[in-house]
């Protein structure tokens, strides 16, 4: 690989990185604004999936706007756009009550802050189609476990920026300083992407002609069962997770921890995801092949949620803490795994509108998944773990069909 290639990949890292940094910090506080800004549960559901159903739609369209005029730019408007954003989201919590506020209430902006980061967020298809265009075949699940591991990152030290703003159970007001650092660091790495980051688009690609939102093209994919098989098993797994990681904090304020406790559970969570992506699933996806990676993520997870029900029974926080690797690890099993497969099934001239749609996929399971794991909470707080279980089953079963034929290389990932 060429050192452009290696700065490219370094720099689309620390993009990944930056857009969920954001959601890393912002996941464990969202209990804390229901409780400073009178949300209710359904407001409070409706809050944490709008930056999701952003991603949903607009994450399509960066695909193929970039399959057109390149990612770079539009990797650079995304990371002005989370600049902007995360930046409002710390001046709705600073100025709140204030005339700065032009007549609207603290939760309209946390709408409008983290709509507007969905937005940005949503160039993460566009990430992933670079990494597409500047690895090979035979590096293209190692490269893509790189955005496991940048979410891995984000997810530990979001929940350590917002750890340092609060105390062991006061409830003190929530700070301003997470959304503002979040913007600093958003803003450098736009200065990096501006005057670092190659272009990786090749001059003689040439994708097919589509509109920036062309439905058509899911009915093509669907049309194909393999990529069908890899777009549904890829939404029952964000589901499932996100099942988990949105009532995770729930969960621990049932089992008896503070707000700063909780938010070390999300950066073990996160610490977790780092080390499981960055090395293991790294080392491992190329002697195992995404076939068989895939499968044994599939298979951790039914035992993991299953386990954080049991958890949840026992009112156990050294269970929880035992079994929350399991999820984790099968979780980042399972992702780097179906993008690379969604990516070796794909045309190089169609990358970033396939991978667009893999990532709608999973924004649609991000927006669905804590609207239904919530009111399952509040009925059993075991049922939304059990649900997710249930539906990494069937994930298995859809990964089983995707088996490789035997003259495939990645049936025998160590006869190259």
């Amino acid at each position: 690989m060429t050192k452009s290639r290696k700065a490219g990949l370094l720099i689309i890292f620390v993009t990944v990185f930056i857009d969920l940094l954001g959601f890393g910090i912002v996941l464990p506080l969202l209990p804390r604004y229901g409780n400073s800004f009178d949300a209710n549960g359904w407001t409070l559901g409706l809050l944490m999936s709008s930056f999701s159903a952003m991603q949903f739609l607009f994450a399509p369209i960066w695909g193929r706007v970039s399959d057109r005029i390149g990612r770079r730019p539009i990797l650079i408007l995304g990371l002005a756009g989370s600049t902007i954003s995360y930046a409002m989201f710390g001046a709705a919590i600073q100025f709140a009550g204030t005339p700065m506020m032009l007549g609207l209430s603290v939760l309209t902006w946390l709408f409008i802050t983290r709509i507007g980061a969905g937005i940005a967020g949503a160039t993460i298809s566009t990430a992933q189609a670079y990494i597409a265009d500047v690895t090979g075949k035979t590096e293209r699940a190692k490269g893509m476990a790189l955005i496991g591991a940048a979410f891995g990152i984000g997810f530990t030290f979001g929940p350590l920026i917002g750890a340092a703003f609060v105390s062991d159970g006061t409830g003190d007001p929530l700070s301003p300083a997470p959304g503002y650092v979040a913007a600093v660091l958003s803003g450098l790495a736009l200065l990096s992407a501006i005057f670092m980051l190659p272009e990786s688009l090749k001059a003689d690609s040439a994708p097919a002609h589509q509109h920036w939102l062309d439905f058509s093209s899911l009915r093509d994919a669907f049309s194909r069962p393999s990529i069908a098989m890899i777009l549904g098993t890829m939404f029952l797994t964000t589901f499932a997770f996100a099942q988990f990681e949105t009532t995770l904090s729930r969960l621990t304020q049932e089992l008896g921890l503070d707000d700063k406790h909780n938010f070390y559970v999300f950066a073990y969570v996160g610490i977790v995801l780092t080390l499981t992506q960055g090395l293991l699933v790294r080392r491992l996806l190329p002697k195992l092949g995404e076939f068989r990676m895939a499968f044994a993520g599939a298979v951790l997870m039914v035992v993991g949620l299953a386990l954080t029900a049991v958890a949840g029974t026992y009112q156990s926080l050294g269970i929880l803490y035992a079994v929350l690797p399991i999820n984790v690890v099968g979780f980042s099993a399972m992702s780097p795994s179906m993008l690379a497969m969604l990516s070796l099934r794909s045309e190089s001239s169609a990358q970033g509108g396939i991978l667009g749609l893999g990532q709608s996929m999973s924004a649609l399971a991000r927006i669905l998944g804590p609207l239904i794991a919530f009111p399952l909470f509040e009925v059993e707080l075991t049922y939304p773990y059990y649900m997710g279980a249930a539906l990494m089953a069937v994930g298995a079963i859809l990964v089983l069909t995707l088996r490789p034929q035997k003259t495939d290389a990645e049936a025998v990932p160590n006869e190259a």
